[in-house]
């Protein structure tokens, strides 16, 4: 017996490895006897299948970010500098609620992107001279903090979905 049989034998109970396991289970990196990852649980990967709840959830997410965004640009110019908190504090709110919500880096993902693209369409002006949007440093703060709310957001998502430990320095 070769010493790659007596390995994979020797990995999988003496059983040898599974007809139409893949690669990672007869003996990849990180791989258990069973199929899985080391250290995931069966359905947490990236790859988990969209249940309909999950999918429901992102469309809500996705229209309660346009939602948020309308009433953030009406809102921010309308009562300066409290309306501009009001507005990022809405946008916030949003993003880190549906990450809190889903578990998962999509739950930032879905309404930041109904939040963006709602914002660029309205900060476009029309032939008719109409626009949501004035050129304010208001606007722009809006603009920019949200995204940067979003982008914080979703890498605390991330690293709470990868587990990682808060860190203290010097201790």
């Amino acid at each position: 017996m070769s010493g790659a049989k007596k390995r994979t034998r020797a990995t999988t109970g003496g059983k040898g490895p599974k007809q139409g396991a893949p690669a990672a289970a007869a003996g990849g990196r990180n791989a258990t006897a069973d199929g899985g990852t080391a250290g995931r649980a069966p359905g947490t990967g990236l790859a988990a299948p969209l249940s309909p709840g999950r999918v429901a959830g992102y469309v809500l997410l996705l229209v309660l970010g346009a939602v948020v965004a309308i009433a953030g640009g009406l809102v921010q110019a309308a009562w300066f500098p409290g309306g501009l908190l009001l507005a990022l504090a809405g946008a916030g709110g949003l993003f880190y609620g549906g990450a809190r919500a889903l578990g998962r880096t999509g739950g930032v993902l879905a309404p930041g992107a109904g939040w963006l693209v709602t914002v660029i369409l309205l900060s476009d002006s029309r032939p008719e001279g109409d626009f949501l949007f004035g050129a304010s440093p208001g606007t722009y703060v809006f603009l920019v903090g949200g995204i940067a709310l979003a982008v914080i957001c979703a890498t605390g998502a991330q690293m709470r979905a990868n587990g990682a430990q808060a860190a203290r320095l010097g201790g």
